[in-house]
């Protein structure tokens, strides 16, 4: 019995979702629930978890951030499908935060809440496929995209001239020949065959944020049959000193041209510009491949220019359109550089812009930097300095030294590396500076006070050199004891100087007596023996204590010292 009544209880319970009342737990809440956004649509999808049951409705809401009640979000409601389309949702801004919420409905029986991540509708939004429409010529076709969305986008409106367009183009007849290229809402694709069969497609992106979009379908056509006229060819443009030359290439003489610019800013924008065009002057009803107009035509900024042939009432298609940017055409001048010496063996450098650019505009929109090569003029070496400023100084020089610098302009810019050439090699010559003329003064007075050295150790020298090769004549010292007065200190001295009328030396044959005047012979006289008759200036002593021999013959008197063998 009480197994039956267990078994009844199990039954109720499992039938209570047939049974209970509203707002039961008996439907589950949706599943795998996405939001896809392209362009302006917007469209949420999920999954049912309450497929076995009938009849079951699905009701989202959506709040913005700030807000704290949730508002019905239209489109979405008692919905039978597992999707629905809430693009007519009011937001203030694509860019605010949305927070989404969806469940079952079943009668008066709900399934609980299924709440999305909140989300930025701009972040999560895909670009879809432009427009694309489509004109023939002989050797171009004429393309013209509408942006992504509709005219009254609000998903797109601040980027409706943002978008950078990729197109692949190819021959109906082979894949193969594919080629892909950026072109602008109205642009041409040249270079193509006439009467010959292209198919082509097309995709927008955004290159911030970055977003790629869906291609467009793909859409074919033909080209004409080839024109009458050719268009010009190779349009190129230069600047040459303060003027632009145009030039182009033509098969036929005896032809008119026409030149024209527009803005290029104008091909972003999408719409029809053809009436946008403007006659460059001097390049009207020109009978050569060329013309020069000033650069004064052209202020800073891009364009496009087309030239087109024309032959009386027969006239060529549009030439292809060549792009022209003034800030690559302009010609960078060089600098003026001047130098001068100053003190302390510098040179102070001046840098100034040429006369013909004062009117250059790229001098005076763009900051420029200026490039300095520096050396002694006799030295390879090179210095090279990079300078913002016009006016600075090498210092610490050598005195009276030539040196060399020459330097060239650069512009600022991360876009593009222009530069001019390098201007004229200017050199000059240092002066002296204060330290120079404190070491001529300390060199000068070096020697002053070196010459009375050098006369001094001259004069030590002469003496030494004296000493060894021309002895002192003094007679040895037992010699000088006969004299009563001084002893002869020099006989290199004059005749005049001489003391002789004290003494004399008397030369015999075989000796020499030396005898004082007026005084008596001295017993213990010294003997010296004589090799030769004549003084070799030599002198030496043998024998000290030898007597002195005094001659009776005064007239042999030589005045001369002989020294014994």
């Amino acid at each position: 019995m009480l197994a039956f009544l267990g078994a009844t209880t199990l039954m109720l319970v499992a039938g209570a979702p047939w049974v209970l009342p509203a707002g039961g737990t008996d439907l589950r809440s949706p599943e795998n629930v996405t939001v896809s956004i392209t362009d302006d649509n917007f469209t949420l999808k999920w999954d049912s978890s309450s497929e076995s049951v009938r009849n079951v409705t699905f009701s989202a809401d959506y709040q913005i951030t700030g807000m704290d009640n949730w508002i019905k979000l239209p489109g979405c409601q008692y919905i039978t499908s597992t999707e629905c389309n809430f693009s007519s949702v009011k937001l203030k801004s694509v860019y605010e935060k949305i927070k989404l919420r969806i469940r079952a409905e079943k009668g008066n029986s709900t399934s609980p809440w299924f709440e999305v991540d909140p989300f930025i509708p701009f972040q999560e939004a895909q670009i879809g496929p432009p427009d694309v429409h489509l004109e023939a010529e002989d050797k171009a076709i004429k393309i013209s995209l509408s942006p992504p969305g509709t005219k009254k986008s609000v998903m797109w409106a601040m980027d409706s001239s943002s978008f950078v367009y990729s197109l692949v183009i190819w021959k109906n007849s082979s894949r193969l020949e594919e080629r892909t290229k950026t072109v602008y809402p109205r642009d041409k694709i040249h270079k193509l065959s006439p009467e010959t069969t292209y198919c082509l497609k097309v995709k927008a992106r955004l290159r911030s944020p970055r977003k790629d979009g869906f291609y467009s379908p793909v859409y074919c056509i033909k080209t004409t049959a080839k024109h009458q006229l050719p268009s010009p060819e190779n349009v190129e443009i230069n600047a040459e000193n303060q003027v632009y030359v145009l030039k182009w290439n033509y098969t036929y003489e005896n032809m008119t041209f026409q030149a024209q610019w527009l803005h290029a800013f104008l091909k972003k924008i999408p719409g029809d510009h053809s009436d946008k065009w403007k006659q460059i002057p001097n390049c009207e009803n020109v009978r050569t491949p060329r013309c020069v107009f000033p650069q004064s035509v052209f202020p800073k900024g891009i364009y496009f220019i087309r030239v087109q042939a024309s032959n009386g009432n027969n006239a060529s298609l549009w030439s292809e359109e060549k792009k022209f940017n003034t800030e690559m055409q302009t010609i960078l001048l060089p600098p003026v550089v001047n130098m001068r010496p100053i003190n302390n063996a510098s040179l102070r450098v001046c840098i100034s812009a040429p006369t013909e650019s004062e009117n250059n505009s790229v001098n005076q929109l763009y900051p420029l930097i200026y490039e300095v090569i520096f050396r002694e003029n006799t030295s390879n070496t090179e210095r090279k300095v990079l300078e913002k400023r016009t006016d600075f100084t090498f210092p610490n020089l050598k005195p009276l030294t030539v040196y060399c610098v020459k330097a060239r302009a650069l512009i600022e810019n991360d876009k593009w590396n222009k530069s001019s050439v390098f201007s004229d090699t200017v050199c000059e010559k240092t002066k002296p500076g204060s330290t120079s003329k404190a070491s001529l003064i300390a060199g000068i007075c070096a020697a002053v006070l070196f010459i009375p050295v050098v006369i001094y150790g001259v004069k030590f020298l002469w003496q030494c050199i004296s000493y060894v090769f021309f002895p002192s004549s003094k007679p040895p010292s037992t010699l000088d004891e006969c004299f009563s007065e001084q002893p002869l200190k020099n006989l290199l001295l004059s005749t005049s100087e001489e003391q002789t009328e004290r003494c004399f030396i008397i030369e015999n044959t075989n000796s020499v007596t030396i005898m004082e005047e007026n005084d008596q012979i001295d017993e213990d006289h010294r003997k010296y023996s004589s090799q030769t008759s004549r003084d070799s200036g030599v002198y030496s002593n043998e024998d000290e204590n030898s007597g002195c021999k005094i001659g009776e013959d005064e007239s042999q008197l030589a005045g001369v010292f002989k020294l014994d063998s």
